[in-house]
């Protein structure tokens, strides 16, 4: 099967540089509803057989203009929530953003016994995460798009996908409706088919804000 793994729309936090992690979350500003609203031109030509997001409230507000096209409906599923941000919660400095993204990236190197501040460790994200995952493969689906977070998407895919250029995924900037695409089973495992760190709807809807947390870039 083939996944695209697609980051929500900017939010109000994203422009502030906020760790914003917990439910219910903010929603999209007018450029995330606009890069929302772009998602269904540029997947215009592709199958998609269903759309499942994150139980934070901008996923869904990302996936709506897409559903509303097929006139579809979507699956919500908790695993897919972004990694908490435990004592780092709506911290707007640089250090507290770069130890979030070092924290989660981190685990992707094997150091999964490693917590984030106040939070929970690699083993707890890639255990919710997988099971999600494994979810949608057992459904009999075979072309899914599925709506989640900056550092979840990164640092699930930086351990779970296989294929060169994996590894750009932390050490360059992954803007909002940006994308990961996949194909594979849990089983067998999953491939990296292609990512773009633009927007799907293209470049000129990407926010020249400096201070995008979850989707800024990590040297290793």
């Amino acid at each position: 099967m083939r996944i695209m793994m697609l980051r929500h729309g900017q939010t109000p936090s994203n422009v502030r540089g906020l760790l914003d992690t917990g439910p219910p979350g903010p929603g999209l500003t007018p450029l995330g509803q606009r890069q929302a609203e772009a998602v269904p031109q540029a997947l215009q030509d592709r199958e998609v057989d269903a759309v499942v997001v994150s139980p934070l409230v901008r996923t869904s507000l990302t996936a709506a203009p897409l559903l509303r096209q097929r006139d579809m409906d979507s699956l919500a599923l908790p695993g897919l929530a972004e990694i908490e941000a435990g004592d780092l919660e709506m911290a707007d400095d640089e250090p507290s953003q770069r130890t979030y993204l070092e924290t989660a990236f981190a685990w992707t190197s094997g150091e999964l016994h490693r917590a984030m501040p106040g939070g929970s460790d690699g083993r707890a994200f890639f255990t919710r995460f997988d099971q999600a995952i494994a979810e949608i493969a057992a459904s009999g689906w075979q072309n899914v798009v599925l709506v989640s977070h900056g550092a979840a998407i990164r640092t699930w895919s930086r351990s779970r996908i296989s294929g060169p250029g994996v590894k750009t995924l932390s050490e360059r900037q992954f803007a909002n409706t940006g994308a990961v695409e996949m194909e594979g089973d849990p089983s067998s495992g999953w491939r990296l088919l292609d990512w773009t760190r633009d927007p799907l709807g293209g470049a000129n809807l990407a926010s020249e804000v400096a201070a995008d947390p979850t989707g800024e870039s990590v040297q290793q």
